[in-house]
């Protein structure tokens, strides 16, 4: 493979956890030792993954097939994917969310220009009948006008809007009036999901006060139980035709046939609000060469050709250049991180065009609103959700959504000569202490990959994969899954061969990648565990390896709804000729169960899978089988014990273990082993038996014809 040389001046020795190597620079011995879990790397990968990758792409909604974390709206906003998102961590504040009438004049405009949708009338149907009805959908797609159509194609008498504050726990309380109830972009999260049980209640009140509730949200796995309608947005055509339909009538179709009308519709789909405001300059062409720039200029085209001019212009500065890129990169992310980091670009840019000279960055400069005005961008204050709750920053963001994915792309493959600086920078950036950073440089960098993969992996991609500590090996295992959602070609011919190549760290890379992929694209899940057994059969892994391995095998149970075609997997597995396979399904099965975070397996069981038979089924099989096998039946009764503490404060779960403990007693040693272990069970914190151990005795009992003593 060819390096670069600055890829030879840079070498990757610091972890990606550490922001800085020590005197040697070597990392940290513990840091050779230890890499992050699989399910905190995930988390952590989709937390801080650009709008300019997941927005829009196939993930978006099921982020894991149902398995993103986190969605907008909210009380605490938070840079997530790109955009700004809110969640709302902390304790429900005394006083009632507020909430109000929408004005009549509002929803009478808004209906004389929507459109329907494909799926449109399938959602009023179900809320006809329900009347209570979760829409979801990717970011402005439009589901929070179809929630106001939806209920205003009703009839209701009005239309209130609750506050995005409401806790999902409260919804029935806040649904006295009748009419229609609108919840725009409730948010959710790990500790605040939306359940199957407060859409009941919510559904109860509304029965008694004639009401209906539409609820919008981005596309989350911590819709519990609830199955939402997923909101399509309707064709960008016949979103013009409406807007044009009041202002110009006859005109309509001959407007639509001018041709920048065409290259615009030509370009794809485009979001209701950019559509709409595209309609408004439409509307108002006059037939002269100007009005037709205008058009010509609007969308994707303006973009690439403010980003060929920012980079190609002689007057714009070092600096300027830096920072507009900096911001490419860390869009909607906190404006004084874009500004640090674009200093540090520049001195690598500063560096490459004057070696002679040293960098000069002057400790005081133009405003963040000047130079925001300059990028055309803007700046808003939110609150970012952080591990210690919400703290107010400053975030920004260009004002056209293609921005960053424009201007990155053409400063890799337009200015080549830059290349030096920008690698250098990057590896910088994946050595960040700060996982946002870290994140950020591998979205970067996956989007580089997309414009030029054998150039970026060259430069970027094999030096983090080769490196002997596994920050770096986090960051292209990140660099390419990112790639793979953006569709870059040959990521996942080079990630199967990675998974037999020579080098370990390519190996771990691979297997790693491979694990945080599926879930996020299900379609992908059977390869990857192809590729995952296959390095498996291999055998001769090394610990770190071997342990990569299981948990990156184990993430494709741990999220996401198409688990059950996984657990389908895992039992075709068990029958492989090769122990290492059968160990690998087994350890990956366990690990997974091993787990009491919100979605985990035990509460997709409860929701999901024990109300679909072959996944009852091949459940029972894994459990009985690794409960019976010598070398898991420690692991498992470990696991069987995480259950047990997730029954004592779910009911669901509680009943899913009632039903599924019959099926794993075959034998006389099944029963044996099964009633030791929950007759000796402590609570978490080692007190007492629970009670739900001592019922789990009783269906053991009657199962096996033996009473608990």
């Amino acid at each position: 493979m060819t390096v670069h040389p600055a890829q030879a001046s840079a070498p990757e020795t610091a972890p990606a956890g550490d922001p800085r190597p020590d005197a040697e620079g070597a990392e940290p011995p513990e840091e050779r030792e230890q890499s992050q879990e699989a399910r905190a790397a995930q988390r952590e990968l989709v937390a801080h993954a650009p709008g300019f990758i997941l927005d829009g792409s196939s993930v978006g909604g099921s982020l894991v097939g149902g398995a993103q974390h986190g969605v907008s709206g909210g009380s605490a906003r938070d840079v997530f994917m790109g955009r700004t998102e809110i969640h709302n961590h902390g304790p429900a504040s005394p006083a009632a969310p507020a909430s109000g009438q929408i004005p009549r004049t509002l929803l009478n405009g808004l209906a004389e220009v929507f459109v329907d949708g494909p799926v449109f009338e399938a959602a009023l149907e179900r809320l006809r009948e329900e009347r209570v009805l979760v829409l979801s959908g990717t970011h402005a797609t439009g589901r929070h006008a179809a929630a106001l159509m939806l209920l205003h194609r009703l009839g209701v008498p009005a239309v209130h809007a609750l506050a995005t504050e409401t806790n999902p726990a409260e919804l029935g309380a806040r649904l006295t009036s009748p009419g229609g109830h609108v919840l725009r972009d409730l948010p959710l999260s790990r500790n605040r999901p939306l359940r199957d049980t407060h859409l009941y209640a919510a559904r109860d009140q509304l029965r008694k006060a004639d009401g209906y509730l539409v609820v919008t949200v981005e596309n989350s796995p911590f819709l519990l139980g609830a199955t939402p309608c997923a909101w399509v947005p309707p064709d960008t055509a016949d979103v013009l035709r409406a807007h044009l339909a009041g202002r110009r009538g006859a005109d309509t179709e001959r407007l639509l046939s001018l041709s920048p009308v065409r290259d615009f519709l030509a370009r794809g789909a485009h979001r209701p609000a950019e559509a709409a405001e595209f309609a408004g300059m439409l509307a108002a062409y006059d037939g002269s060469a100007d009005a037709a720039a205008r058009l010509a200029d609007f969308g994707q085209a303006a973009v690439e050709q403010q980003c060929r001019e920012w980079l190609g212009d002689p007057d714009t500065s070092l600096r300027d250049k830096a920072f507009l890129i900096s911001l490419a990169v860390f869009d909607r992310a906190p404006y004084a991180l874009a500004a640090e980091l674009a200093d540090l670009l520049f001195v690598h840019f500063q560096r490459l065009q004057h070696p002679e000279q040293p960098p000069d960055i002057p400790v005081f400069g133009l405003a963040a609103d000047i130079r925001l005005d300059r990028a055309r961008a803007v700046g808003e204050t939110c609150d970012v959700d952080t591990e210690w709750g919400p703290v107010p920053q400053f975030t920004a963001y260009f004002r056209k959504e293609g921005t960053p994915r424009v201007l990155l792309t053409e400063v890799w493959t337009g200015h080549p000569s830059t290349r030096p600086a920008l690698v250098a920078w990057l590896r910088e950036l994946a050595r960040d202490g700060r996982p946002v950073v870290r994140t950020r440089a591998a979205a970067a960098t996956a989007l580089l990959a997309r414009a030029d993969l054998p150039s970026a992996v060259a430069l970027l991609i094999d030096g983090w994969a080769a490196s002997k500590s596994f920050g770096p090996r986090v960051t292209a295992a990140n660099t390419l899954t990112l790639a793979q959602l953006l569709d870059a070609p040959a990521v996942l011919r080079l990630l199967t061969q990675w998974c037999t190549d020579t080098h370990p760290g390519r190996r771990w890379t691979a297997i790693r990648a491979f694990g945080l992929l599926a879930p996020l694209r299900p379609a992908l899940t059977a390869p990857a565990l192809s590729a995952l057994a296959a390095r498996a059969r291999a055998g001769n892994s090394g610990a770190a390896e071997a342990d990569n391995l299981i948990q990156s095998t184990a993430l494709l149970l741990s999220v996401g709804v198409h688990r059950g075609e996984m657990l389908a997997e895992l039992v075709r597995l068990l029958h492989h000729d090769t122990e290492t396979v059968r160990a690998l399904a087994l350890d990956a099965f366990v690990r997974a169960c091993d787990n009491a975070e919100e979605g985990a397996l035990v509460e997709w069981y409860a929701d999901h899978g024990m109300f679909e038979a072959d996944s009852a089924r091949d459940l029972a099989t894994l459990w009985r089988t690794a409960l019976g096998d010598r070398a898991h039946t420690r692991g498992a009764l470990d696991a069987l014990h995480t259950w047990v503490h997730v029954a004592t404060r779910r009911a669901d779960a509680e009943q899913a273990l009632l039903l599924l403990l019959p099926a794993l007693v075959v034998t006389a040693d099944d029963h044996k082993r099964l009633r030791h272990e929950l007759h000796t069970l402590r609570g978490p914190d080692g007190g007492p038996r629970p009670p739900v151990a001592d019922r789990l005795l009783d269906v053991l009992a009657h199962s096996g014809g033996i009473r608990p003593t």
